[in-house]
């Protein structure tokens, strides 16, 4: 068994909350046993589940893994003191708010022996599933991902590239290593809306742009327009109820880890697409700022 903590107790720290004191019956998770949170607020407890601080936790001969769900812009303290104390670590994604951070977390995880999982639900959607498919196999010609949602906090959530990085891992994640070609940057502040342009090229120079749009009343959403050589998707497909959630199966994928159940091969290969990701996500920012 491995004793748990969850740090931060927002929508997602509660949600692993939920999974974690409910794992799915023979599913690795059971491998997982919660033995508190930690808040910077003064909560007691959070569904039976008793708060500790989080000197306590660092210290703990009975946690050997921290889920950290707290705000971007402090993932990487938060990880980097979890693994200097010798914990595993699962983290919401962007892993870091920089490129040199990331790295740097990663060197920190492999000298001490410990797994860094980044928050894969992504890419575990049934959305995002029966998109793969839909993709798999065709010849892209060009495409377009727009993204809209409300306004977000960037002191806090980091800039768009990093605070969006789901989107740049659908691209990659559906047509392989992408090259950043430039990238633009609007915003309003007193009205909080913000636009990021982002233009991509695949290995086989194929054209990608990526749009993250915020504004208050704007709905969250995805539009795609995917230009293959066999036609256009336009509309994301329909995808049906999933029964097991995304959140859980992240959780399972983690404790596999924790397990060793999954192969240096596909640790490398999932180490590789993250950490292109975040070089992206730094390439967009600077393109942006200069």
């Amino acid at each position: 068994m491995f004793g748990a903590v969850v740090v931060g107790i927002g929508i997602a720290g509660s949600v692993r909350i939920r999974d974690l004191l409910n794992p799915l019956r023979g599913s690795p998770s059971e491998s997982l046993e919660l033995k508190g949170f930690v808040s910077r607020r003064d909560l007691g407890q959070h569904n039976g589940v008793k708060q500790i601080g989080l000197e306590e936790a660092l210290q703990s001969t009975d946690i050997h893994a921290a889920l950290i769900c707290t705000d971007n812009q402090n993932h990487e303290e938060s990880i980097r003191r979890f693994l200097e104390a010798g914990k595993h670590v699962l983290v919401e994604y962007p892993l870091a708010l920089s490129e040199q951070a990331a790295h740097e977390l990663w060197q920190l995880a492999e000298l001490t022996g410990k797994v860094l999982h980044v928050e894969h639900i992504e890419l575990l959607t049934e959305e995002y599933k029966q998109l793969k498919k839909e993709v798999d196999g065709k010849k892209l010609v060009e495409g377009v991902l727009h993204f809209t949602g409300g306004p977000l906090d960037t002191q806090r959530s980091g800039f768009p590239s990093f605070s969006g990085i789901a989107r740049v891992s659908w691209l990659v994640h559906l047509f392989g290593d992408l090259t950043v070609t430039s990238a633009t940057a609007e915003e309003n502040k007193q009205e909080q809306y913000s636009k990021v342009t982002a233009h991509f090229t695949t290995a086989d120079n194929r054209p990608l742009t990526w749009i993250e749009e915020r504004a208050p009343g704007l709905k969250r959403s995805k539009k795609v327009k995917f230009t293959f050589t066999s036609g256009v998707l336009d509309v994301l497909p329909a995808a049906p109820s999933a029964s097991v959630g995304p959140f859980m199966q992240d959780q399972n994928l983690f404790a596999r880890k924790l397990l060793g159940q999954v192969s240096k091969e596909d640790l490398a290969a999932e180490k590789k697409r993250i950490l292109h990701c975040i070089h992206l996500a730094e390439m967009i920012k600077q393109f942006c700022q200069h």
